[in-house]
């Protein structure tokens, strides 16, 4: 009787959808892999279809893809490579995601909503997906959402280094630009010394999408550099109303920072016309040239999800990668 062999060698497979091909090369190259080829094109009604090349029978795959406009799109085609991998046999199916989609709609404000970030989650279970890894979600319940571990990865301490090598820390205040986010700015804050904190009071009508009321100042900024911080900029209306506000408290310069460059409508025109001194945000999104501006920074977080997709692989820790800021 012929010698059977058993191979039960790991193989590390990342699978790249259309969102931003160009993240997905960066991730590759950070890890030193190559995509796995695939071919995926749609038809004229729209539908999405997705072939791999190669066999990927037994793998632990990664399948990266940013939830950039038309988000619908790009979601869906992520949820097909997921189902393509799952009857292929592969025998772990990790879903990366760095902007998850519909991460707004986590709760219901009012009667008859949706809580489309659950809808999501149980989307992707439905489809095969072992595991998700996200970063910076709009809220953190949004982990719970999925019946499977949950990688929330966090671009605070690149975005808080880049900042504090730039200005001086004796004279920073880290600014919320709502309540909501008053817990993120004290971690920015640990981060960079103990520097003092404000938040900016605001209200928001649920009837009325990308909207809000800007009010007071909650802290000191008269003289300091003011750090406003955000997971996203979407149509870059908060943000503009809280830097008027800074500057109205007297504050010395004001620089943005968030994870996610959405910039819907009018947010660069937005940003161009402020009196911000940079917004510093990650490659999360694709940003093509006309939504570069100058006094933008975009930092990227393939090395970021590289060492977290190798920490998967490995069966290592991903919280170790942030110093106990998970």
């Amino acid at each position: 009787m012929s010698e059977i062999r058993l191979s039960s060698e790991k193989r590390l497979r990342l699978f790249s959808g259309r969102g931003f091909p160009e993240l997905s090369d960066a991730v590759a190259a950070e890890l030193g892999i190559p995509l796995t080829p695939t071919s995926a094109y749609d038809f004229a009604n729209g539908e999405i279809f997705v072939r791999f090349e190669e066999s990927v029978r037994g793998c632990d795959a990664f399948v990266i893809q940013s939830h950039t406009a038309p988000v619908n799109k790009q979601i869906m085609e992520q949820l097909i490579m997921i189902d393509a991998l799952k009857r292929a046999s592969a025998k772990r199916i990790t879903v990366v995601a760095p902007f998850y989609g519909y991460a707004r709609q986590d709760k219901k404000h009012r009667g008859r909503e949706p809580i489309t970030a659950r809808l999501m989650a149980d989307l992707y279970k439905t489809a095969g997906a072992d595991r998700l890894m996200v970063v910076d979600l709009h809220t953190s319940q949004i982990q719970g959402f999925f019946d499977g571990p949950v990688d929330h990865l966090f671009a605070l301490p690149m975005l808080a280094n880049y900042v504090g090598s730039k200005v001086d820390r004796t004279r920073l205040t880290i600014v919320s630009p709502d309540s909501g986010r008053v817990r993120v700015a004290e971690r920015w804050s640990e981060l960079l010394g103990g520097c003092p904190i404000a938040f900016i009071h605001k209200t928001r009508d649920p009837r009325v999408p990308n909207e809000s009321q800007t009010g007071k100042v909650v802290g000191e900024v008269e003289g300091q550099t003011c750090v406003v911080i955000d997971d996203m900029i979407d149509t870059a209306g908060t943000i503009t109303k809280a830097v008027d506000a800074l500057f109205a408290a007297g504050a010395k310069e004001v620089i943005v920072a968030a994870t996610h460059a959405v910039f819907s409508g009018p947010a660069v025109d937005r940003l161009k016309a402020s009196k911000v001194t940079e917004v510093v945000v990650t490659d999360s999104l694709p940003l093509d040239e006309d939504k570069r501006f100058d006094g933008l920074t975009v930092l990227s977080i393939a090395p970021l999800l590289a060492r977290a997709i190798r920490e998967v692989f490995e069966d290592g820790s991903v919280t170790s990668l942030f110093d106990g800021h998970s």
